[in-house]
């Protein structure tokens, strides 16, 4: 790890995102994203610092190198590196988080090795992320099951009994255009959704699937030819 340009805040030893990404081999968008994703879980003055205003001002004419138009910066205490490192999950993480308690966020005179308690800590939570993680892509690869398929049937067969004005009108009456009606918010949807059928649906994207079908309408064409057979109602009328 190459020497780290030392950043003092609240009368600690902080990181920016720049700094703590390079550590663990990663990027800035990703020690980002995994903040965002994790943001519940990171307490502001425990995990980490946000400047602003007239903090930052003060921050930068302390720190000649922090200029330019940043409206914003992280700062990341030892443990909010340490959360980093478990959504990174990474041995290069791991080995890095040790590497900066002992030889960054400790000051000279201060360096502590981490115990065999603490690594034993760090191997058992590296377990449970593992197990987490391995969790999640079985949940991302689970596809609705017949009672949900059942349900997106339901709504798109009600979206289209909305546009088409209910049961008893024309264009409904028309079968042929009614199919035509079913097979394209069907091939919308699979589009839409990047799968074969309807039935393959993943789990996870359920609830965003029925809104996806409630608000599809007729294009072109189509919406054009719905629009003239119920127009024969108002001519029969």
């Amino acid at each position: 790890m190459n020497e780290i340009q030392v950043i003092q805040h609240n009368e600690q030893r902080v990181l920016t995102t720049a700094q703590l990404a390079d550590s663990y081999g990663t990027t800035s968008d990703k020690i980002s994203y995994n903040f965002n994703y994790n943001e519940r879980r990171y307490q502001k003055g425990k995990h980490f610092f946000l400047l602003d205003g007239e903090d930052l001002k003060s921050f930068k004419k302390a720190n000649r190198e922090f200029q330019g138009s940043i409206n914003k910066l992280y700062l990341w205490t030892e443990k909010g590196a340490w959360l980093h490192a478990k959504s990174l999950n990474t041995d290069e993480a791991w080995e890095a988080y040790e590497t900066l308690v002992d030889d960054y966020y400790r000051v000279k005179g201060e360096q502590l090795n981490l115990s065999p308690e603490v690594k034993a800590i760090f191997f058992l939570d590296k377990k449970t992320q593992e197990i987490e993680t391995r969790v999640e892509k079985l949940e991302d690869n689970m596809t609705i099951d017949y009672g949900q398929q059942l349900s997106l049937q339901k709504v798109a067969k009600n979206q289209i009994l909305t546009i088409v004005g209910g049961k008893e009108t024309p264009a409904y009456q028309n079968k042929p255009l009614r199919d035509k009606l079913f097979s394209s918010i069907w091939s919308d949807y699979k589009e839409y959704f990047n799968v074969g059928s309807y039935r393959d649906t993943a789990l996870k994207d359920c609830d965003r699937a029925k809104e996806y079908l409630k608000q599809w309408a007729p294009q072109g064409k189509l919406l054009r030819e719905v629009e003239e057979a119920n127009q024969q109602l108002t001519f029969a009328s």
